[in-house]
């Protein structure tokens, strides 16, 4: 089993932060989902979400700012197993980030990112996340 943490980091306008993701990764390429990685030997799923954020979009976020949202399971095709990941929220008043990663890490509209291809991460929890106490308390 693969284990991953992702952020789901929200601008002033409600708006997700979301990686376009390029043609290399064996996992979901050329989809779109949250920034995020595995996590590291002897790693929380915590400490992953706060490197892999600094790591992809130079945001460095002090501990205790970001709010789990849930940890979730899913069958990988790519990897033919079962993944298990956490996704982590927060608010941010940045409108615009560095891509480390990926082809490009951009704010986008909740109804636009509805629509994307997303990875199956994100399409597991986007439209929960959506319609969730927590996205509109961060949202607002």
């Amino acid at each position: 089993m693969h284990h991953f943490a992702s952020v789901a980091l929200v601008d002033r306008r409600g708006w997700l932060l979301l990686q376009e993701r390029d043609e290399h990764p064996r996992i979901d390429p050329e989809k779109w989902g949250f920034p995020g990685g595995h996590r590291e030997d002897g790693e929380t799923y915590e400490q992953t979400a706060y490197r892999e954020l600094a790591e992809e979009t130079g945001v460095r976020l002090p501990p205790g700012t970001l709010e789990l949202y849930g940890e979730f399971e899913f069958f990988s095709e790519a990897c033919g197993e079962t993944d298990a990941f956490a996704l982590y929220v927060g608010a941010t008043s940045l409108s615009e980030v560095e891509c480390h990663e990926g082809r490009q890490m951009v704010f986008v509209d909740p109804a636009v990112a509805t629509g994307l291809d997303l990875t199956a991460s994100a399409g597991l929890v986007l439209a929960d996340f959506l319609v969730s106490p927590l996205y509109a308390r961060v949202s607002a």
